[in-house]
């Protein structure tokens, strides 16, 4: 049984939870709170937790030997159990503030004992040696994926495609003993990926000495989640990855752009998605005083907070939307300081169609703290940016024509080993057909100086800071590639030509409109419109 079957047959489980009046936004709480108990079992069984974490009483063993009403009850009293530390007669059962996190206030709103059973038997039917074999974590998230692609809503709002995360982190390359941070952790996709980086450069840890392996069980990463459900499930997705963290887990309830986040420590990576959108009622959600620049842009707010968290030499890859990269205003003052204060060395303009969020434009930027000479340096750190277009004649990607890995490769090969971004760099890489398409050099500003035209179709290029400054203003919207779909502006027609074809299809459809107001019977309505549309016209002859 494959890794897609596997979590094809957990997804099939939701039809169970719909048939017991359970909508969309509720499906994977609802089948997670069970799965976890599973997993930690299955885990338990392979050896790969040395302790069962769960309480005597709350596990996997004293739910699927029971059936009916008493399986119901004895499940609504695990919940309880875990979510309080208490058994039915108030007695301490367990102590673990993780555990006591990852279930705190849950409850199933299951109703029919046989839909629990269904539930109950579909879980132990599984395949589980294979799960293991890519891990229980793994397995998880593949079921995190599923819920952000089919359901209309939710988990897109804190899911980040797989291939986009584990693509920004080869290119930063974390490394074991560094702190690793996600101040907008969701479901903790980039601190699990980091951490199975982490494990595969060293034999699952096995290099380490002890020392070191307890740091990078419970020191290495942090996150912050804002929203209670999505932090349980990001807690349950670290500690199945074997990610246990300090006394409140890997990922801490609380506002990164408050005072959970100006209480971090400085970290040596940083990645991140930020929420997209500005702060409800102005800038209430937005309590720092410790950012130099005010906004209700939440995106502008993360971003200051990012490279001002991050250590001299540290280095962060963020997913930012478009507006980040050209609003004036405060926007030019962050980018300014940004480019100032870091070396951003390089901009990854993403595809649309790839998040939750239809239509929306985003970007990676990377960049280290200080300069590619001194990491202490803290004023003029930018010298050259390098962007790779992936936007400009690319599909609009989605579930027919899914985003992978196999797009971020060309990227990756021009990025190079450097994570600081300092590799050896060559303008001109022409993947996916970018210069089978025409274009004039000299439409742009950012094809003007272009010496080889191959460049000017080329999807990796440099441009100087001082080129930025001076001729965008320090804008970071910098695109060349021209879009086959485009109109070239030169040779469309006369805007009074343009014009009156408007308004001749405008009056040939207002003429079928009201043809067939006529046969539907609705003269006097058809009249009305014509006297209305008359006085509109200033006596115009109809």
């Amino acid at each position: 049984m494959t890794h897609n079957d596997i979590v094809q047959k957990l997804w099939n489980l939701c039809d169970v939870l719909r048939d017991d009046g359970i909508n969309y936004s509720d499906y994977v709480t609802e089948l997670v709170l069970l799965l976890f108990i599973k997993m930690v079992h299955e885990n338990t069984e392979a050896g790969t937790l040395k302790k069962h974490p769960l309480p005597e009483g709350c596990r996997w063993t004293d739910l699927n030997s029971k059936d009916g009403q008493n399986l119901l009850e004895t499940y609504k009293r695990i919940l309880l159990a875990l979510s309080t530390g208490k058994d039915s007669q108030g007695n301490q059962i367990h102590n673990d503030p993780l555990i006591t996190a990852v279930y705190a206030d849950a409850q199933t709103r299951l109703r029919e004992p046989r839909h629990l059973r269904q539930m109950v038997v579909a879980l132990d039917q599984i395949d589980w040696f294979s799960a293991q074999q890519d891990g229980l974590g793994d397995l998880y998230e593949g079921l995190m994926e599923k819920n952000a692609n089919e359901t209309k809503s939710g988990a897109g709002q804190y899911f980040t495609p797989r291939a986009l995360i584990n693509s920004m982190v080869r290119c930063l390359k974390p490394q074991h003993s560094e702190i690793i941070q996600d101040p907008a952790a969701g479901t903790a996709g980039f601190l699990t990926a980091a951490d199975q980086y982490i494990k595969e450069h060293t034999d699952g840890l096995a290099d380490l000495d002890a020392p070191q392996q307890l740091f990078q069980q419970n020191k290495a990463f942090v996150g912050i989640e804002l929203v209670p459900g999505t932090r349980r499930l990001a807690l349950m997705n670290c500690l199945l990855h074997g990610m246990e963290g300090d006394d409140e887990g890997v990922v801490h309830l609380g506002n990164a752009l408050g005072q959970a986040g100006a209480s971090l420590a400085k970290a040596d990576v940083i990645l991140a998605n930020p929420p997209f959108g500005t702060s409800k009622g102005g800038d209430a959600s937005i309590t720092r005083d410790d950012l130099t620049y005010k906004t209700s842009n939440k995106q502008l707010a993360f971003l200051q907070h990012i490279y001002r968290n991050l250590k001299p030499g540290g280095r962060a890859a963020v997913v930012l939307p478009d507006n980040v990269l050209f609003e004036a205003g405060v926007g030019t003052d962050v980018r300014h300081d940004l480019m100032d204060k870091c070396n951003l060395h390089t901009i990854l303009r993403l595809p649309t169609g790839i998040f939750y969020a239809q239509g929306v434009k985003t970007n990676v930027l990377f960049f280290t703290k200080g300069s590619a000479a001194d990491k202490y340096q803290d004023t003029g750190c930018t010298e050259n940016i390098w962007i790779y277009d992936l936007r400009t004649n690319m599909p609009s990607f989605g579930k027919r024509t899914p985003f992978g890995e196999q797009h971020l490769k060309p990227f990756e090969a021009v990025f190079g080993d450097d994570s600081n971004g300092q590799s050896k760099r060559q303008e001109g890489e022409w993947s996916f057909n970018a210069e089978e398409i025409a274009v004039d050099t000299d439409a742009t500003e950012e094809n003007q100086n272009v010496s080889d035209d191959r460049l000017a179709k080329s999807r990796w290029r440099c441009f100087s800071r001082e080129w930025i400054r001076d001729t965008k203003g320090d804008s970071l919207d910098i695109s060349w590639l021209k879009d086959k779909d485009s109109v070239d502006a030169a040779n469309l027609p006369e805007p009074s030509v343009l014009a009156g074809e408007a308004m001749s299809e405008l009056v040939q459809a207002m003429g079928e409109l009201d043809s067939l107001m006529r046969e539907l019977g609705a003269e006097e309505e058809a009249d009305g419109q014509r006297v209305l549309l008359k006085e509109v016209m200033g006596g115009v002859k109809q």
